[in-house]
């Protein structure tokens, strides 16, 4: 990777709303550093955004329960959760504290799908409430791309939200 100057994404840059930040993930880097200090790097492609215990899509819809109390709080730590059994999906938390917001993070280059992410970048369940910072493990990088042509799509797998919810056009693809 021919690097430009890199800047690591900071908990001020995570304060912002999932619904701002979604698209403006698209491009930058989603890193982590393995056991042996091996540090993995994949430009992020994909994004899906979700927010507040209004959006019927949200795991935070029916409010704080020991598994959404994460999304409640300060922007700059990963939500990962187990999906069907099998999959860890890593999500972004955004915004203030108190209000349940996150980016799931849907792809990466050569990763296509939120649980192909993870595996990708050996992210698990262990990781949910970390930093998103270096020393937590998994951290974000900008290196000064500008923000890719995208789309903004309906959100997918969601069959169980709210009409108005599922048609939000809060996914966002690099064109």
């Amino acid at each position: 990777m021919t690097q430009k100057q890199i800047g690591r994404l900071d908990s001020a840059w995570f304060s912002r709303p999932a619904t701002i930040l979604a698209p403006l993930l698209l491009g930058k880097w989603l890193c982590r550093r393995l056991p042996d200090g091996t540090v993995l790097r994949r430009r992020i492609t994909e994004t899906e955004c979700y927010f507040g215990e209004e959006d019927t899509a949200s795991h935070a819809h029916k409010g704080r329960t020991k598994r959404t109390e994460i999304l409640y709080r300060q922007g700059g730590i990963a939500y990962v959760y187990l999906c069907y059994g099998i999959h860890a999906l890593l999500n972004v938390v955004t915004g203030d504290e108190g209000h349940p917001e996150a980016v799931l993070i849907r792809g990466v280059e050569g990763a296509s799908g939120p649980g192909r992410v993870t595996r990708a970048l050996a992210i698990t369940c262990a990781d949910n409430g970390a930093p998103l910072t270096e020393q937590g493990g998994i951290w974000l990088e900008d290196d000064g791309t500008p923000v890719p042509h995208y789309v903004a799509l309906p959100r997918v797998g969601i069959d169980y939200a709210a009409p108005e919810d599922r048609d939000r056009p809060w996914r966002y693809l690099v064109k």
